[in-house]
């Protein structure tokens, strides 16, 4: 997978699918799929570190989870989010950061957010090389702002300056857009109206992709259940109930058994 495939597959209406990881034993499980694109959220935070947002995710935690995953993917691209106000401080912070980060094994970052500030970073990594995917709709690190988890773009005002968002976005450069929480029927306007690819997250079917997240497809956790999750195993259930058992077989003095055992 790389950037053309990503605009080939928008151009010939090919569905783009991306699902994150963060280590390397899902890394190698990965790789024997056709899954798309993986990215290293700063979802990690949460996932992985249990903390109660992303905000708590830093540099040298996604520098690490992306060395992991990138030792175990196979084909894939990968992508790695940029972390709360990374790219916040000056340019040369931002190439600094964005450079440790293509140094871990991604392939691309995403930022979060189109304001003029942001835009001015993304556009600037853009036309130094750094291939850069944007990300509008629900800013997850934008969560204090926000008051919570909420759609994005139902109000007319709200829906016309995400298509500006998107559109802007397009224009300095992103190679592709994710769009997290907004109406079905705007996800698809905004989709139509670029000819770069847009990943959804709750939004809708008409985009050129979906991205869902490892823990939450598996059902390794569910703290949180958002209505865009689809369950695709109940792999925390069977997990628990192997834990279960082995523990049963401890105590009873079944584990190990004779074939488990060396003369």
């Amino acid at each position: 997978m790389t950037i053309q495939l990503f605009l080939n597959k928008k151009a010939h209406h090919q569905k783009i699918s991306v699902i994150t990881c963060y280590d390397y034993p899902s890394a190698k499980l990965v790789a024997n799929t056709d899954i798309d694109c993986v990215l290293i959220g700063d979802s990690v935070a949460m996932t992985v570190h249990g903390f109660e947002s992303t905000i708590h995710a830093h540099l040298d935690m996604m520098c690490l989870h992306t060395q992991a995953v990138a030792r175990g993917i196979g084909k894939q691209f990968i992508v790695t989010d940029m972390p709360f106000l990374s790219h916040r401080k000056d340019t040369q912070t931002t190439v600094e950061h964005a450079l440790k980060l293509l140094h871990s094994g991604a392939n691309a970052i995403k930022i979060e957010g189109a304001d003029e500030f942001t835009c001015g970073q993304i556009q600037h990594l853009v036309e130094s090389g750094v291939p850069v995917m944007g990300h509008i709709g629900l800013q997850p690190q934008s969560i204090l702002a926000y008051g919570g988890y909420k759609v994005q773009g139902r109000q007319p005002e709200q829906a016309k300056r995400l298509i500006n968002q998107a559109l802007r976005l397009q224009q300095i450069g992103c190679f592709a857009i994710v769009l997290e929480c907004i109406p079905a029927l705007l996800a698809g306007e905004i989709s139509k109206q670029l000819q770069i690819p847009t990943i959804g997250i709750g939004a809708g079917a008409a985009t050129d992709g979906q991205v869902l997240v490892w823990h939450d497809l598996l059902a390794l956790q569910k703290e949180m259940t958002p209505k865009f999750i689809k369950i695709y195993c109940e792999t925390g259930q069977q997990i628990t109930e192997a834990v279960q058992a082995y523990h049963q077989e401890v105590v009873s003095g079944v584990f190990p058994g004779q074939e488990h055992s060396f003369e």
